[in-house]
């Protein structure tokens, strides 16, 4: 009787703390996708980086339990969040952009994180009800692919949570992209919409437009769907280069193509949102 009543009254604490947390940030975003390999994480740090860069305060918060890359991707894998009386820092991208991923924690970034879901489910509890991320304008949520655990967990632990859908151009891609938007209605997510991430490539030989994946399939699934559709992100191969030196290309690289078509879908994410 009396472990029952224990754990019932800290479960009400860390409701509480996560109360607390959530009181202080403005907007929150979920990036996520039906299936894996379209782009997902690098779509999610450069969009919290184009709000970083507007002086917006962001935090960065990677659920992909299995597959955290974020911090690699952002160029800060070797710092570790520190621990104050306030609760565990966020790491510090820059001045606006703060991370939390379970890649902090390990001591080991190449072993595999071997859990189950109740595990994953208390570890993004953990990250909000015990990180002192501040006072914020968005927190963006990178989550896995699919419509399993991490996902669920954020819908039931963030209420009001905004949701994006990213796919690429193939018909493949795009059926688990119905799914994944059907999950989030499911859930009472509000989503901001999709964005048709790899869309074509310019050869930089011949300079003519390569569709690799096809073309138009996320603005067809939008409509079909009856959800905004945010816009179409260009496959550039300085993306991949980016990603892996930890340099996003939106900050070093403002003037492809890429980066100008993520400053407008943060600017509609954006309008969206505030309405």
């Amino acid at each position: 009787m009396m472990a029952t009543h224990n754990r019932d009254q800290q479960k009400k604490e860390e409701e509480r703390k996560v109360a607390e947390t959530l009181a202080k940030i403005k907007n929150r975003l979920l990036v996520f996708s039906g299936k894996g390999g379209v782009g997902k994480s690098t779509v999610s740090a450069n969009l919290a980086q184009a709000l970083a860069k507007k002086g917006l305060k962001v935090g960065l918060l990677d659920v992909d339990i299995h597959g955290p890359n974020l911090a690699k991707m952002l160029g800060v894998e070797d710092k570790r969040m520190d621990i104050s009386p306030e609760g565990i820092k966020a790491v510090e991208v820059n001045e606006n952009l703060k991370l939390v991923s379970i890649s902090f924690l390990l001591q080991d970034p190449s072993l595999p994180v071997i859990w189950r879901g109740p595990m994953k489910m208390k570890a993004i509890q953990q990250f909000l009800a015990d990180v002192d991320w501040g006072d914020l304008d968005w927190l963006i949520i990178d989550s896995p692919p699919g419509t399993g655990d991490e996902p669920l967990s954020v819908a039931q632990l963030i209420p009001a949570t905004g949701a994006v859908v990213v796919t690429t151009p193939q018909e493949v891609s795009l059926m688990d992209s119905r799914k994944a938007v059907i999950f989030a209605h499911r859930l009472n997510l509000k989503i901001a919409g999709i964005i048709e991430n790899m869309s074509g490539m310019v050869c930089p030989h011949c300079g003519k437009r390569i569709d690799l994946f096809k073309e138009g399939g996320g603005e067809k699934a939008a409509s079909e769907l009856g959800v905004p559709f945010l816009g179409k992100i260009p496959l550039e191969p300085q993306i991949v280069t980016s990603g892996d030196d930890g340099k996003p290309f939106i900050i070093h690289q403002p003037d492809s193509e890429a980066s100008k078509a993520l400053a407008e879908i943060a600017e509609i994410i954006i309008k969206i949102q505030s309405h």
